[in-house]
């Protein structure tokens, strides 16, 4: 018998750890070549990690949530060679999913058929035991009606069964459901810590970073998206087949570039250790999304080189590849500025994170219609607000306001989207 030692492997672009996000595996288990044993994420992308040969599971390296160091051993399999360390395994970026493991049914034996036998008659059901009084002192009782705990589920501790007060609060801190208080309702004592890690762990540190390290400023403005939404309505209805549905966000995209164009300091990233901004003539534009495992920003390259249909195009396969696990690292990284949805549940008014390095993040809110007074009377029109942060160290207030304000323009007018120049 030998040991076969797999080490955690360099997954490139200068990671020196990475952080467990799932065991396929337990000590004991039996693994084959090519089994996916483990799942570590580095950054926004998830690795799996295979086993190149077949043995059992002899050690683990650590729980889920720790960060194990490049090169450092991650598991120890008993083979039936001699003993070796592992060589560069393959490693792929894929959706991590648990597969449940089904259960498969036992055969229950038959007896041999044979006359059939008469029903044995039912035994009488027993008399319910009589219910006691439980025995307690009136405060106890008190203290027992006001907490919503029924006596008779109580285990007396005091002489003969009697109740005290602790035996009640002994009851209450198990959580018991027994413990009902009027109307059907109980109080709940029990509680859940649950473990920081994956995905949600690098949101919370990237939180934390943004909103430590960057002065907010946020500006919010409201748009008469009535034009935009008649124009996106004609397009949607005369698209091609092979095109995808315009939702704000493209428009909002190339409004974006244009606004960009006129002032370029909004497009920048700002490395605050060095004190060096970096403006950049690519406009690659982070869409904030939610998926299952948490919220990621898939980017959309070079906004500046695609038209209307191939930024919707890009959007929706990256929003899918996000959802689904399989985007790629450079997918998730690189953005210039952000832009940030919640759809129909954008609420009246946000202030957006800005995503560190970047110095801006545009908030789109919900559009709702709403009476507004065209200099005579009252007319519904299509208003949705835009709540725009941006980094104060480096965009002043009439800077934002002004690139916010052409935004505007742009949406309000959706023509002045499509002229060139």
């Amino acid at each position: 018998m030998g040991e076969f030692i797999i080490k955690m492997p360099d997954v490139g672009e200068g990671v020196a750890e990475a952080e467990l996000v799932e065991w396929h595996v337990k000590t004991g288990d039996p693994v084959r070549e090519d089994m996916v044993i483990a799942a570590v994420m580095t950054d926004k992308a998830t690795v799996e990690i295979p086993s190149p040969v077949n043995g059992t599971v002899i050690w683990l390296a650590g729980e889920i949530g720790d960060r194990i160091a490049v090169k450092a051993p991650l598991v120890r399999i008993e083979t039936s060679g001699e003993s070796d360390e592992a060589q560069p395994i393959r490693i792929s970026q894929a959706p991590v999913a648990e597969t449940p493991k089904a259960e498969i049914a036992k055969p229950v034996p038959t007896a041999p058929a044979s006359a059939p036998a008469p029903a044995p008659e039912p035994a009488p059901a027993p008399a319910p035991a009589p219910v006691e009084k439980p025995i307690a002192a009136p405060s106890v009782r008190l203290f027992a009606r006001e907490s919503g705990v029924d006596l008779r589920q109580v285990q007396g501790s005091g002489p003969a069964g009697r109740i005290l007060r602790e035996d009640v609060e002994q009851f209450l801190s198990q959580g018991t459901t027994a413990a009902l208080m009027k109307g059907g309702l109980a109080r709940k004592t029990t509680t859940e810590e649950i473990k920081l890690t994956g995905l949600r762990r690098r949101i919370a540190e990237k939180m934390v970073l943004s909103t430590s390290r960057i002065p907010h400023i946020t500006y919010v403005e409201e748009v008469d998206m009535t034009s935009l939404e008649e124009l996106r309505s004609t397009m949607n209805g005369d698209r091609r087949p092979d095109h995808s549905k315009l939702t704000v966000l493209p428009f909002l995209m190339r409004a974006l570039v244009k606004a960009i164009s006129e002032q370029p300091n909004v497009n920048a990233t700002f490395d605050d250790d060095a004190g060096i901004i970096t403006r950049h003539s690519a406009v690659h534009i982070g869409i904030a999304t939610q998926t299952p495992a948490g919220l990621t920003v898939p980017v959309v390259r070079h906004a500046e080189a695609r038209g209307i249909w191939d930024c919707a195009a890009e959007m929706v396969r990256l929003a899918e590849a996000a959802r689904s696990g399989t985007a790629t690292r450079e997918e998730l990284s690189g953005s210039t500025i952000t832009i940030s949805s919640l759809g129909a549940l954008g609420g009246i008014v946000s202030t957006p994170v800005i995503n560190h390095p970047e110095v801006a993040i545009i908030g789109v809110n919900k559009i709702a219609t709403r009476p507004v007074w065209d200099g005579t009377q009252f007319v519904p029109r299509k208003m949705m607000n835009l709540s725009s942060s941006f980094d104060h160290r480096i965009i002043d207030g009439w800077d934002a306001a002004t690139f916010v304000q052409r935004v505007r323009t742009l949406l309000e007018t959706p023509a002045l989207i499509f002229i060139e120049g």
